[in-house]
This record gives structure tokens, C-alpha cells and sequence, in this order.
């Protein structure tokens, strides 16, 4: 969603909490729109967000124990395993990293879309970079504040009304 200036989160013209016909809050996953006033069981959702996060990088983790087991027991040779768990742990940090900058800034989708493949394989480190987050905040809620407090600020500007009456003004001669 957008406004006709390319804001995003805002819809031009549609009602809003405390600005009616303003900027509409963008909705956050596992949130909706409760990170903007902490309402609607935000504090219950951000506990559940983090143990579901951390326990699936547990469960993660586990499920590739399982792949390096079964590595040893194919007995691929050394270079091999090292090659592959080496692999998961680069991938991991670079998710991490990729993930934890996407909550300040919005990623470039041509750059997200080439970084696919190596987020998915690196699904650990994104989990404990959401994990992380939303032990502070809903992740990417400082991203959406700011945009959306731009937005309404934007949305102020356009809808003030100029004070005094314009036909009473002084003409020169």
C-alpha cells in the first residue's frame, strides 16, 4: 500500500486511528496493526513471536544434527563435512545480518531476490535475528514508526488550512 507520493504503509484518503482521512499504519506479521498503540495483546504477541522463533531454530538446529549425522554415516570423506558446515554457518551469519538491517531499512528487491537462495539455506540465522528483535520490539516496528510517523506528519502538512481570508487581502496598485 502507498500514497500517491510513494509512502509506504499509507493509503491516500483512508481513514486512520487519530488522523481520519490520513495514513493508515502498514500491518506487521504476527501483529497487525497493535505496534502502533501497544494494544490488542502486543505484549503477548511479541512472547509468543520470540519463543516460536527461538524454538523453531532449536527444532532448526536439530534437523541439520540430523543431515551432519547422516553425512558421517555416508561417509563422504572430511572435506566434504567441513565444506557443508562451513557452508551452513556462512550462510547463517549472513542471514542474520540480512535480516537484522531489513528491520532498519527497507531491502532492495532486486538484491533480496538475488539473496534468496542464500537465506534460505541460512534459515537459522534469520530465525535468531527474529528471535532477537522481538525481544526489544515487534521486528520492524522502528521502520514502520518512522514511515508512518513521516507519513502522518506528511499528511498534516497537506491538510493544514492557510488562516485569514484570502478576497480581504491588500491589492497594490
Amino acid at each position: 500500500m502507498s500514497d500517491e507520493n510513494g509512502t509506504p504503509g499509507t493509503v491516500a484518503g483512508s481513514p486512520g486511528r487519530g488522523t481520519p482521512g490520513g495514513p493508515r499504519p502498514e500491518p506487521l506479521r504476527f501483529f497487525g496493526t497493535t505496534w502502533v498503540h501497544h494494544d490488542g495483546g502486543y505484549t503477548l504477541r511479541r512472547i509468543a513471536v520470540a519463543a516460536g522463533s527461538l524454538l523453531t531454530a532449536v527444532a532448526s538446529c536439530l534437523v541439520l544434527r540430523f543431515a551432519y549425522q547422516g553425512l558421517a554415516l555416508a561417509d563422504t570423506g572430511s572435506f566434504v563435512t567441513l565444506l557443508v558446515v562451513v557452508m551452513f554457518a556462512v550462510c547463517s551469519a549472513l542471514a542474520f545480518g540480512h535480516t537484522w538491517e531489513s528491520f532498519r531499512k527497507r531491502p532492495d528487491p532486486d538484491r533480496q531476490a538475488s539473496l534468496r537462495g542464500l537465506l534460505a539455506i541460512g534459515f537459522v540465522g534469520a530465525l535468531l535475528a527474529y528471535f532477537l528483535r522481538s525481544l526489544t520490539e515487534a521486528p520492524g516496528e522502528r521502520l514502520h514508526r518512522q514511515e508512518y510517523a513521516a507519513a502522518c506528519t506528511q499528511h498534516a502538512r497537506r491538510t493544514t488550512r492557510r488562516t485569514g481570508n484570502p478576497s480581504k487581502k491588500r491589492r497594490r496598485p
